[in-house]
């Protein structure tokens, strides 16, 4: 599970935001700077995307746009799971595609 930290914004996101960025810890305890692409629901579960950003802000490619399962704490502490079947991350993965394509179609 990664934990999340906030970074100069009010978390959640709203459909307002732009630009949100958060830092979170993996695993190995390093953080990473992102930016939050979107919050989105896919069978009453909440997701979040992910874009990783160096210390300029610019886009790190090779990692792509990180996943994560999204909730919140009774307190309203943002919190991100790991998704661990490989049936899960490929549904979430369909779904946040078609999220941009809708996005795309809207321009």
């Amino acid at each position: 599970m990664a934990s999340i930290e906030k970074k100069d914004e009010i978390f959640p996101v709203d459909e307002n935001d732009t630009d949100v960025m958060v830092t979170i810890t993996l695993e190995d305890d390093t953080e990473l700077d992102c930016e939050i692409i979107v919050i989105f629901e896919a069978d009453a579960q909440d997701y979040i995307a992910l874009l990783p950003v160096d210390k300029d802000g610019n886009s790190i490619e090779e990692m792509g746009i990180l996943l994560y399962r999204y909730f919140e704490t009774s307190d309203g502490t943002p919190v991100l799971d790991n998704i661990d079947s490989e049936d899960e991350a490929s549904y979430v993965s369909e779904v946040f595609e078609e999220l941009l394509e809708d996005e795309i179609d809207d321009e």
